[in-house]
């Protein structure tokens, strides 16, 4: 994710990690292990988000319907089927889904009863679900399109329909789901809409059904993903196909309107994948391309395979095309980092900004020749203003709580540029060559799965061949900047009213 809006052509504005982990899991096998009697929300205990997410199962698929009738103001008709394997016995299945009615469950065919409580929907089967157990879960369900109080993201209106916002933990405002990035599954996708508008979703086309004055499109992901990368557009919108990199496809959403108009923009992506490639390696998904949407978010997001962007990006003329091109890179990143590579819990948010960040910064060095776009210049910047984003974020790897109401404000300046800068200080550290390495292998260790702030501290020391415990220490959870090596010289700005 990237925020918005920028007033002017500049940096955007703008998220100790073993212990938490552990602390997650302890919280996560207790919480199985009670199965309170009443319906209780519960959560894997995440440090950021404490009650997302749920324990004792492990989600292999999600297929999701939605039949969406032509009005972005009213709720489309959904259901979810959800198979899981059980990782351990539950006497209830707790799902995160809110901000829907729930029509029916049924569990392993059987109708099951249901009750909300929290933020959470608990499903009671007809007798204890034992470790090892699949289960699939049916759910009848509306998904409501119109903001409630104090939710942010899940569905965005737009000019002509819908798409999905669900980062960080709105996922569950949309579909039943276990809402936490720990627990990626494969998702197919059914869309219903009127004659005229055009549905896309994540993954490939599996193919369309026309009915009466409808179409139904089908769309499936090849690679495991987690919620808050789900991505369904609905609209009147043109698809526009191209190859990229070794015959990869790649489909851009763009409002029909402004096909024309985009088509300068479209044109770069498999220049921009080729380039990625260069960088760490092959593309890890099976499709990619931009999703142009006529909304107002405030942010541009990954979504995995169909990156969202807002339409005033590229048509504001304020924005030097150096600057949106990089804005372009720094999604695409995302889908080595953050996507493939997704964090194993939220507070391992700067391994996806912070990666993302340094190859817009990088792109932006590389590809526009303009002394001011300095891949230097800018963490010289950063270093400067490091110590006054970590006060008032935490650090990097430790980034302090939410603030109530606010849970998108965890995307602070310290996981963009303040993390960013800790992969400058990194190279600087080991080297160039060694940190090339690095980054290579940390994405093909890792595809497709989780990693943890650990697990890259573990493979960069493997990489340098010497620990850098001491080193990582400092810059991802000190109160203050570490001197940045190879620049003694370098300053930090004083504390303000100083």
């Amino acid at each position: 994710m990237l925020l918005t809006p920028r007033a002017k052509a500049a940096r955007p504005k703008t998220l100790r990690i073993a212990t938490a982990l552990l602390a997650a899991a302890a919280s996560a096998t207790l919480l199985a292990a009670s199965a309170p009697s009443p319906a209780t929300p519960l959560g894997i205990g995440d440090p950021l988000f404490p009650h997302l997410g749920n324990p004792g199962y492990d989600v292999a698929s999600y297929d999701i319907s939605f039949d969406y009738r032509g009005d972005n103001k009213k709720p489309l008709e959904a259901m979810t089927v959800i198979d899981a394997r059980v990782t351990s016995p539950l006497e209830r299945v707790n799902l995160d889904f809110a901000h829907g009615k729930v029509r029916s469950v049924t569990l392993n065919g059987a109708p099951a009863r249901f009750a909300s409580t929290g933020e959470d929907l608990v499903v009671t089967p007809q007798r204890q679900l034992g470790q090892g157990d699949w289960m699939r879960i049916i759910i009848r369900h509306t998904s409501d399109p119109t903001p409630g109080k104090n939710e942010e993201g899940g569905w965005v209106r737009t000019d002509d329909g819908l798409v999905m916002a669900n980062q960080a933990d709105v996922g569950h405002l949309v579909f039943p789901c276990n809402d936490h990035p720990a627990d990626k599954a494969r998702f197919t996708f059914h869309v219903t809409a009127p004659k005229g508008l055009t549905a896309v979703a994540n993954g490939l086309p599996m193919g369309q059904t026309r009915n009466a004055g409808s179409t139904t499109w089908a769309y499936r992901s090849h690679h495991p993903m987690a919620t808050e990368l789900a991505q369904v557009s609905i609209g009147r919108s043109s698809v526009v196909h191209r190859s990229g990199p070794h015959g990869l496809p790649v489909r851009d959403v763009v409002p029909t309107k402004d096909r024309q108009k985009l088509e300068r923009w479209l044109k770069k992506t498999p220049d921009q994948i080729g380039w990625m490639e260069e960088k760490v390696g092959r593309y890890p998904f099976e499709t990619y391309g931009v999703l142009i949407a006529g909304a107002r978010t405030g942010f541009e997001l990954e979504t995995q395979t169909l990156s969202l962007f807002e339409r005033d990006l590229f048509t504001r003329p304020e924005f030097p095309e150096w600057y949106v091109d990089s804005i372009m890179v720094h999604e695409l990143a995302h889908q080595w980092f953050g996507d493939s590579v997704s964090p194993r819990s939220w507070s391992d948010l700067w391994l996806n900004e912070g990666h993302a960040t340094w190859y817009e910064a990088l792109f932006a060095e590389e590809q526009s020749g303009k002394s001011g776009t300095s891949l230097e210049k800018r963490m010289h910047q950063a270093y400067r203003q490091s110590d006054v984003w970590r006060a008032a974020g935490g650090p990097p790897a430790a980034p302090k709580k939410p603030a109530p109401g606010q849970k998108i404000s965890i995307f602070r300046p310290v996981v963009y540029d303040g993390s960013a800068l800790v992969l400058y200080a990194l190279r600087q550290e080991i080297g160039k060559d060694a940190f090339d390495r690095l980054e290579r292998k940390w994405v093909r260790t890792y595809r497709d799965g989780n990693a943890a702030t650990a697990d890259f501290v573990r493979l960069a020391s493997e990489t340098a061949g010497r620990d850098l415990g001491g080193f990582f220490d400092a810059w991802l959870y000190g109160a203050k900047t570490p001197p940045m090596p190879g620049h003694p010289d370098w300053r930090k700005a004083a504390p303000a009213g100083k």
